[in-house]
């Protein structure tokens, strides 16, 4: 078949499969689950036409990592009907979650395509943001590859929501249009978010990470004040990389100042990787067929092995408490649910393995208005460990750096007194007697 013949039956099958959102919903059957992206990836006319149906659905699953809206269908009274199912929390399910209608399911990011291809995570529907076909019949999932090419393969129906403002991204997130059962067409504006507000004690913090990042450096970043912190004290670098999980405005502002050349990576030299893309219309113009950014599914981004072959790969990861062995609770209050594993382990493990590599974990010292202390001498009862202390190494807060890996117990324990707020070393020096360990 020629280019042009091929062209032209391309756009045929797309016109062929373009359905309204609520004939799409018509697609599903009792008992599916549906495999939605990350994100701003998520497909609103969708998830809104779902909503608006829901009543007369039976047993329908939403599974997703990080729901970004909060759609009619995540609603008490017809949570029978369809029931959210997060691999990750973010605010629009969290109360669901932690008022018990709907699911969490605990897991590291890097292995979601693996547990749906094994079929322990269920996927007989996915539902897409996806950018416009080219001509050769590719939509590109531009937002985020994570795990929903792995559901294509295994899903009955595939819907894709094309979008005007999706970008169309270079890397393995390409879909042809012989694998959808079905397309919607929508224009909605794409979510995003901003750059949160950054304090002082954030940016004491970052300052102590960007002083341990050197000149040709490989970052894995999320998003919260504390990374954004340390973005905007590494003007200075020079010839950074990137190889993270989500691709965010700190780092883009690194990539337009020059910052990030990522010449110097020793995997994926020229490109910046990620599995997903979090930010502002900014972000998502500039990653249009940009040859320079690549996005990939979660099982290439965040395998540690893989990630791990990157030469001096820094990650920073936040935690929400730390012991005095090390261990990190970094997803739960307690044994209520906040947020989920998600790739933070993948990364400590991947950085560790790196040669030149840094696992840093950072957190303030205190919560409450500096009446309680995030470095405790024992986990709260029920916290969720999301980081074991055999994994982690470094810990900042305000105060300065914990270095754990190869150290005893004593010694972490004195290491992470160091770096607590002065008003709490007292007490956690007696909780280290008291345990033994000092």
């Amino acid at each position: 078949m020629t280019s042009d013949a091929s062209s032209r039956a391309a756009r045929t099958a797309f016109q062929d499969k373009l359905r309204t959102p609520a004939e799409a919903i018509g697609l599903l059957r009792s008992g599916d689950t549906v495999v939605v992206p990350t994100g701003a990836a998520e497909p609103p006319a969708l998830l809104t036409a779902l909503s608006d149906a829901r009543q007369r659905l039976e047993d329908i699953r939403i599974s997703q990592i990080l729901p970004a809206r909060h759609y009619g269908y995540m609603n008490e009274a017809s949570a029978a009907n369809v029931r959210a199912s997060a691999y990750f929390l973010s605010g629009a399910v969290r109360p669901a979650v932690q008022g018990g209608w709907a699911d969490f399911i605990p897991c590291h990011f890097s292995e979601i395509p693996l547990l749906i291809r094994q079929g322990l995570l269920p996927a007989d529907v996915v539902f897409s943001l996806a950018s416009p076909m080219d001509e050769h019949g590719y939509f590109s999932l531009g937002l985020a590859a994570d795990y929903t090419l792995a559901a294509i393969v295994r899903a009955r129906v595939v819907v894709l929501e094309v979008n005007p403002l999706v970008p169309f991204t270079h890397g393995s997130c390409q879909v042809h249009v012989s694998q959808i059962s079905a397309c919607v067409e929508d224009s909605t504006p794409l979510f995003q978010v901003g750059l949160p507000a950054i304090g002082a004690v954030q940016q004491a913090i970052g300052g102590h990470v960007a002083d341990m990042i050197a000149d040709g450096d490989t970052l894995q970043i999320g998003y919260g004040a504390i990374p954004d912190a340390v973005v905007m004290q590494l003007t200075d670098k020079r010839d950074l990389g990137i190889h993270t999980e989500m691709l965010g405005d700190g780092l883009l502002r690194l990539i337009e100042a020059g910052v990030v050349t990522n010449q110097r990576k020793t995997q994926h030299p020229g490109k910046s990787i990620a599995t997903f893309a979090l930010g502002s219309q900014a972000l998502y113009r500039h990653m249009h067929r940009n040859p320079g950014i690549e996005l990939h599914p979660a099982d290439i981004t965040n395998d540690p092995a893989l990630a791990g072959l990157n030469d001096h790969l820094v990650a920073i990861n936040a935690t929400l408490q730390i012991d005095l062995l090390g261990q990190c609770g970094s997803e739960s209050l307690g044994g209520t649910p906040y947020s989920g594993t998600g790739g933070q382990c993948d990364f400590v493990r991947a950085a560790n393995r790196s040669k030149g590599g840094k696992a840093i974990i950072v957190l303030p010292s205190t919560a409450k208005n500096d009446t309680l202390s995030r470095i405790v001498p024992t986990l709260t009862p029920g916290t969720h460990v999301s980081t074991g202390k055999n994994e982690v190494n470094y810990v900042v807060t305000e105060y300065g750096v914990a270095q754990l890996r190869g150290k005893s117990a004593r010694q972490r324990a004195q290491e992470l007194i160091a770096i607590a707020h002065p008003d709490f070393r007292a007490e956690l020096r007696d909780g280290a007697k008291r345990l033994g360990v000092m």
